[in-house]
């Protein structure tokens, strides 16, 4: 099989595409011919500074494929059957930039019929960690009505989580309010499915004016990607008891709160992470974004605010390259 590595940490120069001898699984494991890769800014960020004791890695959380064969024990999955995996080489050498990769029969999802692998090899990381956030106060499960009466505020609404985060809050009933820094990614949250889309460049009174507008008792929830910039918004619309659920460190590493005024509302921080996720939570997740996508509630493409581009699996490096200077929409390598 193909597949591209590195066997040292650093840029994307250390990738190299090599051939290796094809995989079989284990007993509770299955094999898949992966179709389609997803790049997500973990990949990066694991290839330049951490190795984790394997000698070589084949990075790739996310993908989309075919089960072409099973270990002893596994029966949810058939060779032939289309599938999306979920943290893929986390623990693992070989992830999803490979065209074999051997998984867990719990990372291993039947693909809904109709669903592209395009849209497969999107969900995991950014679909898995928005429904953690969005699960993260009052509710433990998604789905239809599961969120009425909610209004929720997505950060940064035109990144994949982000956009993961409006479609599957709007499919649960929850107002969602979704804050950008552009027209164009004004455009994209719209696309998703935020009812009401608010620049933040406009600074944070302006904002904070605009999002009360649309609830004013405050937001019961707040999905976050840049905890440090935002505690100031999050703490001015956030209602008494609401949920500020962070999944990323954009716009620093520290993040600093006014005790008093943070603990007199009893708010709620939950921070998300999918590597140490209890595995009840996540089978929770994998089932609801499976349910979701099902139902055509969760989708990619410019038309549902998700532009995607694709690379073939030798320009893997450029795809790395794109997703860490901030590639707006989905990076794809294609391996068919």
């Amino acid at each position: 099989m193909r597949a591209v590595v590195y066997t040292e940490t650093g840029p994307s120069s250390v990738l190299s595409l090599v051939e290796r001898p094809d995989p079989a699984p284990g007993p509770g494991e299955v094999l898949v011919r992966v179709v389609r890769s997803g790049v997500n800014p973990t990949d990066w960020k694991f290839r330049a500074g951490a190795m984790r004791g394997h000698d070589e890695v084949s990075p790739g959380q996310d993908g989309a494929g075919v089960v072409e064969a099973v270990g002893e024990g596994v029966e949810h999955v058939r060779p032939g059957d289309r599938v999306w995996l979920v943290l893929a080489q986390h623990g693992r050498p070989i992830g999803t930039a490979a065209e074999l990769t051997v998984q867990p029969a719990d990372h291993v999802v039947p693909l809904p019929d109709g669903a592209s692998y395009d849209l497969g090899a999107s969900l995991g990381v950014p679909a898995v960690t928005a429904h953690r956030a969005l699960t993260s106060g009052d509710v433990d499960r998604l789905g239809p009505g599961a969120l009425d009466g909610t209004t929720v505020l997505v950060a940064g609404g035109a990144g994949a989580v982000g956009n993961a985060a409006i479609q599957l809050a709007r499919w649960a009933g929850s107002t969602v309010v979704t804050t950008v820094s552009s027209d164009a990614k004004a455009a994209l949250a719209r696309a998703a499915g935020a009812h009401h889309v608010v620049d933040y460049t406009d600074g944070v009174e302006e904002t904070t004016r605009q999002v009360l507008a649309v609830a004013p008792d405050g937001v019961d929830l707040v999905v976050e990607v840049a905890p440090a910039t935002n505690a100031a918004l999050d703490l001015a619309v956030t209602r008494v008891h609401g949920t500020v659920a962070v999944y990323a460190n954009n716009g620093g590493n520290e993040l600093v709160l006014p005790l008093r005024e943070t603990f007199s509302r009893n708010l709620r921080f939950q921070f998300v992470i999918l590597y140490t996720l209890e595995p009840g939570l996540l089978a929770h997740a994998v089932e609801d974004v499976t349910a979701a996508v099902a139902a055509g509630a969760l989708c990619v493409g410019q038309d549902a605010g998700l532009p995607l581009h694709h690379y073939p699996l030798a320009e893997t490096a450029a795809a790395h390259d794109a997703v860490e200077a901030g590639a707006v929409g989905k990076v794809l390598l294609d391996l068919d």
